[in-house]
């Protein structure tokens, strides 16, 4: 049976206050197609896990779709801050969730174990424990000894763009995987889009996302520009400058022309 669908259907199955997990990093191989809808079907309330965003989550932040981030870094990289994010931080509007990308990772292991919560390392010498309260101290049953834990994450919705996928579901990612597999693995459920659908029987490459987690696969070419999907495309520099100088005025252009396809 196909899972195959189109963005349109798939997005119309995300509730409103969802707990969202986006695939990629920063400006690489993030889910931008599917961003997009959610504003175009005007979704709110959702609450975003990232261990690095930028376009993606600021887009959110923009059309003021987003309640909260559990997230390491959200910001541009090499072209600056994420600014809609900023203001929405700023203004008390968006909730911060502050992490590092390493203990977003061990919240997602937690839910992948079916556990409430996840030991990890490398908080000694940081405020940030103390600062947000999610990272709490316990002390271990083996060596008595203080030890670092963060709560459980679990989305209610993980959404991955993928280079290629089947009617089945199965997914390959080229290049870096980042946390996609992680996230796959600890949502409730899984949407995929990808920039080409083959055949289940065509594969010429393993994929490394098995059908059997996703719930529908949707075909979104150029689904993750303005940002990278190697090595199909990279970073359009222009258009994401463009869209730092007025994310407004961009966002309005980008849902016209979403109206008029």
């Amino acid at each position: 049976m196909s899972k195959q669908t189109t963005l349109q259907e798939a997005v119309a199955t995300v509730g409103g206050g969802s707990l969202l997990a986006l695939g990629g990093n920063a400006l690489n191989r993030a889910p931008i197609a599917f961003v997009l809808e959610l504003i175009q079907q005007q979704k709110k309330g959702l609450s975003v896990i990232k261990t690095a965003g930028a376009l993606d989550v600021d887009l959110l932040a923009t059309a003021k779709s987003i309640d909260s981030v559990y997230g390491g870094y959200i910001g541009f990289e090499m072209f600056g801050l994420a600014p809609s994010y900023r203001k929405g931080v700023e203004n008390q509007e968006i909730i911060v969730h502050e992490h590092a990308c390493a203990s977003v990772i061990a919240g997602l292991r937690a839910s992948i174990y079916g556990v409430s919560f996840q030991p990890i390392n490398g908080f000694q010498g940081s405020d940030l424990p103390e600062c947000t309260g999610l990272v709490r101290q316990v002390t271990c049953p083996f060596t008595e000894q203080q030890i670092a834990v963060v709560p459980a994450l679990r989305p209610d919705v993980t959404i991955i763009h993928a280079n290629i996928a089947d009617e089945k579901g199965n997914a390959y990612i080229d290049g870096s995987i980042y946390e996609d597999l992680i996230m796959v693995k600890a949502g409730k459920r899984v949407i995929v889009t990808t920039e080409k659908i083959v055949s289940s029987k065509d594969w010429t490459v393993t994929p490394q996302i098995p059908g059997f987690l996703v719930e529908c696969v949707v075909l979104a070419e150029k689904g993750a520009a303005p940002g990278s999907c190697a090595p199909l495309y990279g970073i359009n520099e222009d258009e994401v400058t463009t869209y730092l100088q007025n994310p407004d005025r961009y966002l309005t252009r980008q849902k016209e022309a979403s109206t008029h396809v």
